[in-house]
């Protein structure tokens, strides 16, 4: 079973979800506030938190930010709201599922077993050892380091993840589908997430997409990354 952290302010939901996940055999921590969020997962693990968006002391959507920016525990936001590009917003800041309210305690048990499969899954699975080496790009997957020409990259969880990926595939052209199934362990989803960390990454390996260096779409197929090609000659 999981340890949950359960961050909501309505009392009688917060009641409701300690009472369904203890009765799942789940160990729960419930608090309030954003700020006491940051406090439990700062000193203590937790396999899943549920985050509440209409917090008192700060958005949920701030909170969220702030949570990864000191883990990567998962997070399934739980919201009145359904503005699909705040949705969206969200996935792309670090959140890994999401509910909308209101929910049956049979759907929240389906989420949450999905992201933690997902999640221990990837904890599971071996990294590979080598460094790879594409032109003056190095990325180390077990030590989750990447550099470009010796200069350490500030990357979040998912843009190492998928620049690792791709690094890892230099010159094949990767289809949109493969990559949400390898790197957000999702059949589904909008191709608006991926051009967004593409964009993300593509900023921090000072290239655009008009004027690529080693990330290149190629439109209705999918996405490939190579060595840069040689200055022309004056």
């Amino acid at each position: 079973m999981a340890s949950v952290l359960v961050v909501e302010d309505d009392q009688f939901v917060r009641s409701a979800l300690i009472r369904h996940l203890t009765d799942a055999a789940h160990t729960v921590r419930s608090v309030g506030t954003a700020l006491e969020a940051l406090r439990e997962v700062a000193h203590l693990r937790f396999d899943v938190v549920i985050l509440d968006l209409g917090l008192p002391d700060l958005d949920g959507a701030e909170a969220l930010k702030m949570l990864r920016g000191i883990t990567d525990v998962p997070v399934i936001i739980a919201t009145a709201r359904d503005d699909e590009s705040e949705i969206v917003r969200l996935l792309n800041d670090g959140a890994d599922d999401y509910l909308t309210k209101p929910f049956s305690p049979e759907h929240l048990s389906a989420r949450m077993a999905a992201v933690l499969r997902r999640s221990r899954g990837s904890a599971q699975a071996e990294p590979p050892s080598r460094v790879i080496r594409v032109g003056g790009l190095s990325v180390d997957p077990l030590r989750r380091q990447a550099e470009l020409d010796g200069t350490p990259l500030d990357l979040t969880r998912r843009e190492f993840d998928l620049l690792a990926f791709l690094a890892g595939r230099p010159g094949v052209v990767v289809p949109r589908k493969e990559l949400l199934a390898e790197v957000w362990q999702q059949s589904y989803g909008d191709d608006q997430t991926i051009d967004v960390h593409l964009s993300w990454l593509r900023r921090k390996l000072g290239e655009t997409a008009a004027r690529p260096r080693y990330l290149h779409t190629l439109r209705g197929v999918g996405v490939k990354l190579e060595p840069p090609r040689p200055e022309p000659a004056p």
